[in-house]
């Protein structure tokens, strides 16, 4: 990899951030899962599936797009939405567009879980990450991790 400055070692603040950032990477939705495993009986990625068909219009997305916004393969994915399709909280419905795709839809039940569960995450994300950042401005924080660039 070639680049256009010296490469500068770095500075206590920036190890101690790069350091950091694996651990809240791993342990963060770690906690949030067992949280909402133990309270709601609905793990993370089942209630990251639910929230995701929740903000589309129709309710609903392409299983490779839920994937995608899930940060799971299709197959894991096709796992998760198995699950809660035998909840009744999904169903797997044809593409209008493309008879062999499949969509996932969010169901009655399925939003309705997902409202009954949204104190759990929510304390869940207060309690172990958003609580420890007391002074940080969030928004530029937001700002400047958005601009990371990552590769698929």
């Amino acid at each position: 990899m070639t680049t256009t400055r010296p490469l500068q070692p770095l500075t206590p603040d920036e190890e101690a951030l790069i350091r950091a950032l694996p651990r809240l990477m791993y342990a963060l939705p770690r906690a949030i899962d067992a949280d909402m495993t133990r309270e709601q009986q609905l793990p993370l990625i089942e209630w990251t599936a639910l929230m995701r068909l929740s903000e589309t219009p129709q309710k609903q997305m392409r299983m490779g797009e839920l994937a995608v916004a899930c940060e799971l393969s299709l197959s894991g994915m096709t796992r998760v939405v198995t699950r809660l399709e035998g909840q009744g909280m999904i169903e797997r419905v044809r593409c209008d567009n493309d008879a062999r795709g499949w969509s996932a839809v969010l169901t009655e039940a399925g939003l309705a879980r997902l409202e009954r569960a949204w104190p759990s995450n929510l304390a869940s994300v207060r309690r172990h990450f958003l609580d420890h950042l007391e002074g940080v401005d969030l928004a530029r924080l937001a700002r400047a991790l958005q601009r990371v660039p990552v590769s698929d």
